[in-house]
């Protein structure tokens, strides 16, 4: 058997959570809310990044798919952001 590691402290093996999953469930319900990532999104792709947008399924005879996601550039244009 090998020697034992010389360490002052234990190192956190990240087996539990550091927050309550209502907490983090909560946090993410509020941002989804709040509009904040509508304009994180436009500002991702404003950078130039591959973003991918939640829209409503414009087939609806797909009625078990009732939200698709599309990339920003086919919904958006540069200089025109109009969402449809």
């Amino acid at each position: 058997m090998g020697k034992k590691s010389q360490r002052t402290s234990q190192t956190s093996k990240g087996e539990r959570r550091s927050l309550a999953r209502d907490v983090v469930k909560a946090t993410r319900r509020d941002y989804m809310k709040s509009g904040m990532r509508g304009i994180n999104q436009l500002a991702a792709f404003m950078r130039g990044k591959n973003v991918v947008l939640t829209i409503e399924n414009p087939n609806k005879n797909e009625t078990n798919k009732r939200m698709i996601r599309v990339p920003a550039a086919d919904v958006w244009r540069r200089g025109n952001f109009k969402k449809s």
